[in-house]
């Protein structure tokens, strides 16, 4: 059977149910690499879980396609309990751990799957690095910008391989969306526009005492001092600026680097952002709907907004586009894209092949085994740690501008802001660490 044959019948289901085109299938199957094989046994490297909620467990499961799962760690008992039960394989369990240090020491570990809450992101991603450990972080990759600078220089001064966990970029709806939109497919982009799920309102919250097993004050870590309610921690932890950023760096961290590939910079110029639905007194921090603005050197306008639809599958497209997804308008049409479809404003802007010598993306098919692919390999992979690094910055500046209340400029290459009000912004570049969980705590 041949090559074309194959995908020509393939494609009657995958163009309906997806939007993928035939000749970028086609493309895809002729570029198409062999199928991973592991050589031996000693060619599955050992993985290390730091963070064993459910994102954690999840990406490890991920992982354990292509190495072993031997240790787990994490500051609450019951998540290491249920990642050791899902672990356990041919009666072996693995080793667990409370403070991610000591799996750090481990000489059969060779690479860390990295599940924890944001604020304990860069600490442990620099840890990592500096045992020599590949990482795969989850998105996004700090919570500030400063401590992005030092996870690149730890990845890069330590010669690891580093993927973080935007898995869009291995998405093809998104790589397509992407490569469309650089080869000019819809005249000169002008605006883009992100939508993402709005967070929550909530509070005041009951104090209650920490649950046994649970280490509350590491759990803290860097954040500051604060009396424990279970709504501070795992699921919810996002909705507090303590910990991570809301709406703004939790789906906000997908879609916009979606959007910073598409316009190929390294970042915008210009932010201004207001609250739309601000936090209640004495409840979670973050507020539940924003609207951001950010101007990028090249004249594209970037809106980010939340939508109420939490929900990126099966839903329509309405009039204005105002659901979890991406919207790329240029002078001759927009195209939209999300997890679950991609569609222009007129079909055939998806349907006509791109020209040989058109601008390619990095491809991926796969984000954990593009990540292992890049173990063997020592290549960087589809989302860098500087890439990763450039992305998140979206969501810091949207925060920085929320917090602060002024139009912001900003200089990407430098990473410092300017004009009026930079005095101020500039200020939340960084954050204070509270001891001894600031860098000397992987010293």
């Amino acid at each position: 059977m041949s090559k074309l044959f194959t995908i020509s019948r393939r494609s009657f289901l995958a163009t309906a149910a997806s939007g993928l085109p035939l000749w970028f299938l086609q493309r895809e199957l002729d570029a198409a690499q062999p199928a991973r094989k592991i050589l031996c046994p000693n060619d599955r490297p050992g993985i290390g879980l730091i963070g064993c909620g459910g994102m954690g467990q999840g990406d490890a499961q991920n992982a354990s396609r292509f190495g072993n799962v031997l240790a787990v760690c994490d500051v609450d008992q019951r998540h290491v309990e249920a990642a050791v039960k899902r672990f356990t394989k041919d009666g072996k369990a693995p080793a667990t751990y409370g403070d991610f240090r000591k799996l750090l020491e481990r000489d059969d570990i060779h690479v860390v799957m990295q599940g924890t809450p944001d604020h304990w992101h860069t600490l442990i991603n620099i840890g990592a690095a500096k045992a020599k450990k590949d990482v795969y972080g989850e998105k996004p990759l700090t919570l500030t910008i400063d401590e992005g600078r030092r996870v690149i220089k730890a990845v890069r001064d330590n010669r690891v391989v580093f993927q973080t966990g935007t898995q869009q970029r291995s998405g093809k709806r998104f790589r397509l969306a992407c490569e469309l939109v650089r080869n000019g497919r819809i005249g000169t982009l002008k605006e883009v526009h992100v939508f993402v799920p709005a967070g929550i309102c909530g509070g005041p919250f009951e104090r209650v005492p920490v649950p046994e097993g649970f280490d509350y004050d590491f759990w803290l870590g860097q954040a500051p001092q604060a009396e424990y309610h279970a709504e501070r921690c795992h699921r919810t932890f996002r909705w507090w600026y303590d910990y991570a950023g809301g709406p703004v760096t939790d789906w906000g961290a997908h879609h916009n680097d979606i959007a910073r590939w598409a316009i190929g910079l390294d970042g915008p110029v210009g932010i201004v952002a207001r609250v739309v639905t601000p936090p209640l007194p004495n409840g979670y921090t973050t507020p539940s709907e924003f609207e951001a603005t950010l101007t990028w050197a090249n004249g594209v306008k970037q809106i980010v907004k939340t939508t109420l639809d939490d929900s990126p599958f099966g839903a329509k497209i309405n009039k204005d586009g105002q659901r979890n997804g991406i919207r790329f308008v240029g002078s001759d049409g927009w195209i939209w894209v999300n997890r679950d479809e991609i569609a222009a404003t007129d079909k055939q802007l998806l349907l006509d092949p791109l020209p040989e010598n058109a601008v390619r993306l990095a491809a991926s098919d796969d984000h954990m085994g593009n990540f292992f692919d890049c173990v063997r390999s020592r290549q960087d992979p589809v989302a860098s740690v500087e890439t990763g690094h450039r992305s998140a910055c979206i969501g810091h500046l949207i925060i920085i501008a929320l917090q602060t209340g002024l139009s912001l400029r900003w200089d990407p290459k430098k990473e410092t802001f300017t004009g009026e009000g930079a005095a101020e912004a500039n200020k939340h570049i960084a954050r204070e660490m509270r001891k001894p969980y600031d860098y000397r705590f992987i010293a």
